[in-house]
């Protein structure tokens, strides 16, 4: 008994190790992806443009961003105009560069919080204008869920699966910056990077991003990525049905406006809506993440803040992070993100990520980048630059060096509570060591080993500028 009791367990142990191998959805696929013998600065793959803006796309099937299961996007929306809405089906953390303006985004269940004018309101009209007051109750009442004023700095958190909006009520261009992380458990798909539109159709003109020969060699292995509205696929009786709407209207739901493409310019300014308090903006008082629903739950934080900065150097610079205590919905899609400015000629200290893979974008300035593998091997070595994408793979250690005019990034991670360790600096992993250990690790003297130990002092993940010893 004893015997066949043991043959099922091995049975059964075998039976789940091969189903975990053959699950597309596992993690582990993307992993394998990280043999990469060399890192790099990572363009847009395609490039639409739409009336109201342009839309860029860095796909997942390069090969860094195979490895780290992410896609990247950037928006630029002109003024006047409105991203229009679709929703993705992993999370995704939206980095607002330039500009400001109102983003919409709506939680399934919740109710429209947000109301232009109520019914009390209007019974307190003079009776004799009632007929007159009716009409302009049918034109102007609405409610819908809470909007979001969003500005340069901003960093977004849109969960999978909920629908969002932007809409450009600026003087200048809206850019937005955004990650999707493909890995996430919500997302039970392919590692694929789609976006699923509510409005709208494919932009109406294609740009591809690179050399002629590297762009049809990208196209000949991925699938076509379009975007096209999701009622276009249903019948126009079944959509007036669902609705309760003439067939006519419902028409209009599913007309393919190529033309305009994803980005419309708006044929006035949207000023019927219900914006946000300026005064009383979410991002201006302290929650602790208790008190929120679903419903209310904050999704901004503003990553210009200086002091809410996490490390502050006056000779190095300073670095804010969000992670899931400053914002409580991190914890659910699992990711985070960290701004940095480095001061002219300063440096982020060498060290790695025990968390999460890492996408930069950099804002400003230029810096020297060097990220080293698990052999040893200087995978990557670029002076990076505005508008630069590349990616930090877990536990590859970077280290980088700002320019003249200084550097400033923002960093997307795949983790909710990152965490990384330094190799230099006073929290640093040889700091840490006893000096015999470094002696005889390094072949050096108790005093050179001391030397090493504490050359730093109190610096720690950001190093001013010093002359190397000789």
């Amino acid at each position: 008994m004893a015997a066949k009791i043991v043959l099922a367990l091995v049975l059964s142990l075998l039976v789940y190790a091969v189903s975990g191998e053959t699950n597309p959805s596992a993690c582990i696929g993307s992993a394998q992806q990280c043999r990469l013998q060399r890192l790099r600065t990572v363009e847009p793959t395609r490039r639409w443009e739409s009336e109201g803006g342009r839309t860029e796309l860095w796909s997942e099937s390069e090969e860094e961003f195979q490895c780290a299961g992410v896609a990247a996007i950037r928006q630029t929306v002109q003024p006047n105009s409105l991203s229009l809405p679709n929703f993705q089906p992993a999370p995704m953390l939206v980095y607002i560069e330039q500009g400001e303006g109102l983003m919409g985004l709506t939680y399934p269940g919740c109710a429209e919080t947000y109301e232009l004018e109520t019914s009390q309101e209007l019974s307190r009209r003079r009776s004799s204008q009632m007929a007159q007051l009716q009409g302009e109750r049918s034109r102007r009442s609405d409610q819908h869920q809470k909007i979001h004023r969003i500005r340069r700095g901003d960093i977004l958190a849109i969960p999978a699966g909920a629908a969002h909006w932007s809409y450009n009520d600026g003087n200048e261009e809206l850019v937005a910056f955004a990650v999707m992380d493909l890995n996430n458990h919500a997302n039970q798909l392919d590692r694929r990077f789609r976006s699923f539109f509510l409005a709208g159709g494919e932009p109406r003109q294609e740009h591809m991003e690179g050399d002629r020969e590297r762009t049809r060699q990208r196209r000949s292995r991925q699938q076509r990525v379009g975007f096209q509205s999701l009622f276009s696929g249903f019948s126009e009786e079944l959509l007036a049905e669902a609705y309760n709407i003439p067939v006519n209207i419902a028409r209009r739901l599913q007309e393919d406006d190529s033309q305009r493409g994803i980005i419309v310019r708006c044929q006035e300014e949207m000023r019927r809506m219900i914006r946000p308090d300026e005064d009383r903006q979410e991002g201006q008082r302290w929650l602790n993440g208790l008190e929120e629903t679903v419903c209310t739950t904050r999704i901004r934080h503003n990553l210009d803040t200086q002091s809410e900065s996490d490390f502050v150097s006056r000779q190095g610079g300073r670095v804010n992070i969000v992670n899931m205590h400053k914002l409580p919905i991190l914890r659910f899609m699992d990711m985070s993100a960290e701004k940095g400015h480095l001061f002219p000629n300063a440096m982020y200290t060498p060290h790695w990520s025990m968390t999460d893979n890492r996408v930069v974008y950099v804002l400003r300035g230029e810096a020297r980048v060097q990220i080293v593998d698990d052999n040893g091997n200087n995978v990557f070595d670029e002076r990076v630059k505005r508008g630069d994408v590349f990616v930090i793979p877990q536990f590859f250690a970077v280290t980088s060096k700002a320019g003249n005019d200084g550097f400033e990034y923002v960093t997307i991670k795949t983790s909710g509570q990152p965490m990384k360790s330094p190799m230099a600096g006073y929290t640093s992993v040889i700091k840490a060591m006893p000096i015999d250990v470094l002696a005889n690790a390094y072949q050096m003297s108790l005093r050179d080993a001391q030397n090493l130990k504490n050359s730093r002092g109190h610096q720690s993940f950001l190093l001013s500028s010093s002359r190397s010893a000789s």
